[in-house]
């Protein structure tokens, strides 16, 4: 609890031990032996005490809120509420409610002060995202580190990082080497290793050695302040159930207040009883109607799901996009870098027959020694040895479909079919799916080399979760060959897929599926948020994954997931359809008890302390339900 919060629940403590006191007094005969035939208007003044203790905060707001024309809301309904119970002194035949009418603001102080801590629970659940803005940033002048604002640093400035400490802004490491925890952006608690050459975002904590970064990207830029404007402005985009709660709320307060009104008017005057009875119900009324169990529980319960997703760093634009991603039937993928590994990798040497499958892999390294091509990259990575250049001559590309070399005097080609066609040489064809590369040293075929894009390892498993949540079709849409894209899709158990697609084919393929959408049924679409920006703009739901540090993922996308794990699809769209089953438990069990104990309250049943169950007990019931929503695992 802050220090408000601490000031207002010892107020309430002291204000019902006050009411207790007097109550039991009353009960037990202490005000009658002391005030006589004036134990009423003793009584009267007493129970006023507590009654000021807790409620004056909510006399002045509801005086406030008149004054401003503004006058239909909680603290007006208790205010009239309370008032009126005290009121009844006034009607000599009927008996005194103002215990009632204390008791009446003494527990709606007590549910307003834990709906005020349950808010505040679940604001910390977003704000501890906040703790991911850098205080300061260490420049090196003189021989000294000097801490600076971050908004003064240049792009292309050099800052130190010392153990501990925060990444400020966006770069790459130009010296030293250490382990940065991501699990402020992304929820993952393995460490990342970075060294020299290695890009580093803000907001991670540098965990070992010291670093030095050369900043690409002012502060104002950086991944840090982008996912801070986000949060921030995710309230303002509020979901259809939670402006039809807040629409309904503004007709339904005074429609209850006009209600009471006649309640307690008409039927005295019609001598359908004594005013001080039909004065009573109309008061009970009009505390069994205050909607605060609506107003507050609702607003929460997305709240608490935002917050609660932003836990496992999935960052979810505004209530709106949470609602609709329950809705969610279709999902199409991007495959590359979305459920695949976006790199090649040696997934298969084969070697001819009598011939080192190590020599190949060197042979095929060597003379692809000068080339920064990823097909290139990967061959040299498989390859465990030391390349010496110098045994290398005449290294060049052959008309786009592979390279050639002289490695110590022998010719060596490495590529596809048609550059061994274009040189007269044999080859074998292989069943595995993926980049084929073939080798041969002087003519004479040595064997050829796989190369494939791999699949994630948690990739099966999404496509396997979306199914079990109600998901009816996931498809993928690629730029890869068609065979590829079928492996990937047979592997994963994609129900359909699309292949050898451009950008804007994309495009069209997600609104042909659109059109296809039947009923409330949405689609969402995941990329990686750099080249899908157009197609995540115009699905249902657009979902960015592996954005750490992508500005395109963060501005295009509704839903951004920050590390690279599909599974955190399928975890986002639990969260969202348990955040939407609180949301119309609440509505359902609010509205469904305060219609009942209103007509109990019209045909005079109810009484004020049925009327508190009705108001604060509901709404209690209605928070501790809603903040459940905070509550997430990721599976």
């Amino acid at each position: 609890m802050n220090k408000k919060q601490i000031r207002w629940r010892n107020r309430i403590i002291l204000a019902i031990a006050i009411f207790a006191v007097i109550m039991a007094a009353e009960k037990l005969g202490a005000l009658d032996a002391i005030f006589g035939p004036y134990e009423v208007y003793a009584a009267f003044v007493l129970y006023l005490i507590p009654f000021l203790i807790a409620g004056h905060d909510v006399l002045k707001k509801a005086w406030h809120n008149i004054r401003r024309g503004d006058a239909f809301d909680e603290a007006f309904l208790m205010t009239v509420a309370t008032i009126g119970a005290f009121a009844t002194i006034l009607f000599p035949d009927t008996e005194p409610q103002m215990a009632e009418g204390c008791a009446v603001m003494l527990f709606y102080q007590v549910g307003e002060l834990f709906q005020s801590y349950a808010v505040g629970q679940s604001r910390k659940s977003i704000s501890s995202l906040m703790d991911i803005a850098p205080d300061y940033a260490n420049i090196e002048r003189d021989g000294k580190l000097v801490e600076v604002d971050p908004d003064e640093v240049q792009v292309g400035d050099v800052i130190v990082v010392k153990p501990g400490e925060r990444v400020p802004i966006d770069g790459v490491v130009v010296e030293g080497v250490s382990q940065l925890d991501t699990a402020a952006l992304t929820g993952e608690s393995v460490p990342r290793h970075v060294e020299a050459g290695a890009g580093v975002i803000s907001g991670c904590i540098n965990m070992t050695g010291m670093l030095h970064v050369q900043t690409t990207k002012p502060f104002g830029e950086s991944t840090v302040s982008r996912i801070l404007e986000l949060v921030e402005n995710a309230s303002e985009k509020k979901a259809k159930t939670e402006n039809f709660i807040t629409r309904f709320a503004r007709v339904y307060t005074p429609v209850v207040v006009f209600a009471a009104l006649a309640l307690a008017i008409i039927p005295p005057l019609a001598g359908m009883g004594p005013w001080s009875d039909w004065v009573l119900r109309g008061l009970t009324f009009l505390v069994v109607s205050c909607p605060c169990a609506l107003v507050i529980s609702v607003p929460l319960s997305f709240f608490g799901g935002i917050g609660g997703a932003s836990k496992l760093g999935i960052l979810v634009k505004g209530s709106n996009y949470l609602e609709l991603l329950s809705k969610v039937d279709t999902v199409v993928f991007d495959k590359t870098g979305t459920l695949t590994n976006g790199t090649f990798n040696v997934v298969a040497v084969h070697p001819e027959e009598g011939v080192d499958p190590d020599r190949l892999l060197a042979s095929a390294a060597y003379a692809e020694a000068f080339s920064d091509h990823p097909i290139a990259v990967s061959i040299k990575q498989a390859y465990s040895g030391d390349i010496d250049q110098k045994r290398i001559r005449d290294a060049h590309e052959e008309s786009g479909h592979g390279v050639s070399a002289h490695v110590d005097e022998h010719l060596i080609l490495v590529g596809n079919d048609k550059l061994m066609a274009e040189h007269g040489a044999r080859w074998n064809e292989c069943e595995l799916t993926g980049t084929i590369l073939h080798v041969t040293v002087d003519g004479h075929y040595i064997g050829h080399i796989v190369i494939a894009d791999v699949v994630k390892d948690d990739a099966a498993q999404t496509i396997r979760d979306l199914h079990a949540a109600g998901v009816k079709k996931c498809v993928m849409l690629t730029g890869d060959r068609r065979d590829v894209a079928k492996a990937v899709a047979d592997e994963l158990g994609i129900d359909e897929f699309q292949a050898q697609l451009l950008p804007e084919d994309k495009v069209n393929a997600v609104e042909q599926l659109l059109a296809r959408e039947q009923g409330d049924g949405k689609l969402a679409f995941v990329g990686d948020g750099i080249n899908d920006a157009p197609v995540l703009m115009r699905a249902d739901v657009g979902i960015a994954m592996g954005a750490m540090g992508s500005d395109a993922a963060i501005e295009a996308a509704d839903v951004v997931l920050m590390d690279d794990k599909p599974s955190n699809i399928a975890c986002a769209m639990r969260i969202s359809r348990k955040t939407m089953r609180i949301v119309w438990q609440n509505i359902v069990f609010a509205l469904g008890v305060k219609i009942a104990i209103l007509i109990l309250a019209a045909v005079g049943i109810a009484n004020m302390w049925l009327a508190v169950f009705g108001d604060v007990g509901v709404a209690i019931i209605a928070i501790l339900n809603a903040m459940r929503c905070m509550k997430v695992e990721q599976r």
